[in-house]
């Protein structure tokens, strides 16, 4: 499971459809639905809000709405966002490394994103994320 922090915008068409499932994976954690992936590191800093579900369907509409900019067609019905949810704090460090984990993965899988994504000089975070001074996040599993 990948809650990618950097913004859904830098996604292939690959990744954008694999954060949508994980994400509503996590969302059914989340609510209980499942037992599956509870303890799952990627779902840590939701946990650590004051309304998890709030946070989730929040990260996900944000996913939702860049799909609709690419016009792929996700469910806004399997979304509950009723409640607003304040922002997650992330760390500079995990959005750097964020980065090069993506960057890394778009160089095999779509070399035309990962040569646009290049040209990037500011990274946006997910619209759900306010970056704050740090190191990669205590919860991340680093990949080797």
């Amino acid at each position: 499971m990948r809650l990618w922090s950097l913004h859904p915008s830098y996604l292939d068409a690959k990744g954008l459809v694999a954060l949508w499932h994980e994400g509503l994976l996590a969302q059914a954690v989340l609510s209980g639905q499942t037992h599956g992936y509870k303890n799952h590191p990627q779902l840590e800093r939701f946990k650590a809000q004051p309304d998890p579900q709030a946070a989730i369907n929040a990260y996900l509409l944000d996913v939702y709405w860049e799909a609709e900019r690419r016009s792929y067609r996700f469910d806004i019905r399997k979304l509950e966002v009723t409640r607003p949810s304040p922002k997650i704090r992330v760390t500079e460090g995990q959005m750097r490394y964020e980065w090069a984990r993506l960057q890394n993965k778009l160089l095999r899988r779509d070399p035309p994103r990962h040569k646009r994504n290049t040209s990037a000089t500011d990274v946006q975070p997910h619209p759900l994320m306010e970056v704050i001074p740090g190191e990669i996040e205590s919860w991340e599993r680093l990949s080797s």
